[in-house]
């Protein structure tokens, strides 16, 4: 039986933290954190490491409680005009075996109150890692093509970020994927409500966004010659 991870508590919680972001209020209300919002994440984190595998046997899904694939609540302040201690959200992201040593995509889940959503990606690409996007949708756009035009893609995603005015310098500005080549970001993912966030449809849901955007994943770790 599939499990339901998350519950009407999750989000309860998540609302007041958005209401109390700071210390005091969350030192006092950890538990709450822990128990309704944190580990219920760590385990679904540990659930689809097998589904994922399946997908692709060089993605992780790491349920450690630091340094693996759930974000930390803990916002960093340091360059911030915004000084709250706290993410009113929790998210996770299930990276490539190899994303210490190059730029890699990602898929990711995000739990919001009134902003779930699931996708994957390449968000703000460093510089080299950008031309090597570009330079490789120039030379490559067929796979580019069936992996972000199907009818599938485009009924459930949407591409998220930014994107330049004009061309970058270089690049045809009428070669047939100039606008994806204007991209800054290269990610994509569909939104979901809390109904599905609480219910036992979730994991099979995500595995199957996962499925849906692995040819553009795929295409992504072959612009950074990464395996698949």
């Amino acid at each position: 039986m599939a499990n339901a991870y998350f519950t009407p508590a999750t989000f309860r919680f998540l609302r007041a933290l958005d209401r109390n972001n700071n210390r005091e209020w969350f030192l006092a209300h950890k538990p709450e954190y822990e128990r309704d919002v944190r580990d219920p994440f760590l385990q679904l984190i540990a659930d689809m490491q097998a589904p994922l595998t399946k997908i692709s046997a060089h993605y992780r899904a790491d349920a450690r409680k630091n340094g693996g694939s759930l974000f930390r609540i803990h916002r960093d302040t340091r360059f911030s005009n915004d000084k709250q201690p706290y993410k009113p959200w929790q998210g996770a992201r299930f990276f490539h075996e190899r994303r210490h040593e190059i730029p890699a995509p990602s898929f990711y889940v995000h739990i919001q109150p009134g902003d779930c959503f699931a996708g994957g990606g390449m968000w703000h690409p460093e510089s080299d890692a950008l031309k090597r996007i570009r330079a490789f949708l120039a030379d490559n756009p067929a796979a580019w093509k069936r992996a972000t035009q199907s009818k599938t893609f485009r009924e459930h995603f949407g591409f998220w970020g930014e994107a330049l005015t004009r061309p970058p310098r270089g690049f045809d500005p009428a070669h047939e994927l100039i606008e994806d080549i204007k991209r800054k970001d290269f990610a994509a993912g569909e939104g979901f409500d809390e109904k599905l966030a609480c219910s036992a449809e979730l994991r099979p849901w995500l595995v199957e966004t996962y499925k849906r955007l692995a040819p553009m994943i795929d295409y992504l770790c072959a612009t950074q010659e990464l395996d698949f």
